[in-house]
């Protein structure tokens, strides 16, 4: 949504179904899928081998963001990668929800090439904020209250995803930010 919201016309590519997904959508291993024909290409691989949860329960995941970058790097496309901090990634840019004014804290590194550089100032985590992390009601935001699905919702600025999807998007405003980067490069802009 952001990067629709930034100009972008949108196509995005999953392996899963994603039916509540609201522009274009192809089925299809993200690894094998022509790439041809994009201004720009933004990556989320899977996190859960780098979240600090997978860290203290030992879990092995495949880490799919090094192929993916490496996916990427021969396109000749600017691309974005998006991941959790720890990953092992470049953060170029580092976006906060408190960044944008959003009720929610959820810290996303970002690696770009080019590398662009964000200049908004630091997430101050001062007041209160909502936990979307897990099902709706299983944490609590710093004040003892335990939000539900339309709190998640609201705090993210998204109405179209179910509890399972939100848990793991981010804020449409970090790809709108991005994406006005991209523009403000001339990327996506027709002559």
């Amino acid at each position: 949504m952001g990067y629709h919201r930034a100009g972008f016309d949108v196509t995005g590519v999953d392996s899963i179904p994603q039916p509540g997904y609201p522009f274009s959508f192809v089925q299809a291993d993200a690894m094998t899928f022509p790439l041809d024909g994009f201004d720009a290409i933004h990556a989320s691989p899977p996190c859960k081998g780098f979240t600090t949860l997978a860290s203290l329960h030992g879990k092995g995941h495949p880490d799919l963001l090094t192929p993916t970058r490496l996916r990427l790097s021969g396109t000749g496309v600017p691309w974005v990668i998006e991941n959790v901090p720890g990953a092992p990634m470049r953060p170029d840019l580092l976006l906060c929800g408190e960044m944008f004014a959003l009720g929610v804290r959820r810290h996303r590194w970002f690696e770009t090439s080019p590398m662009l550089f964000s200049l908004i100032p630091p997430c101050q985590h001062r007041g209160p904020v909502v936990s979307v992390h897990g099902n709706p009601g299983g944490r609590s935001t710093r004040d003892g209250v335990r939000p539900n699905l339309s709190d998640w919702k609201r705090a993210m600025e998204i109405d179209w995803m179910s509890a399972r999807a939100l848990s793991q998007a981010i804020p449409p405003a970090y790809t709108q930010h991005i994406g006005e980067l991209l523009i403000a490069c001339g990327i996506g802009v027709s002559a």
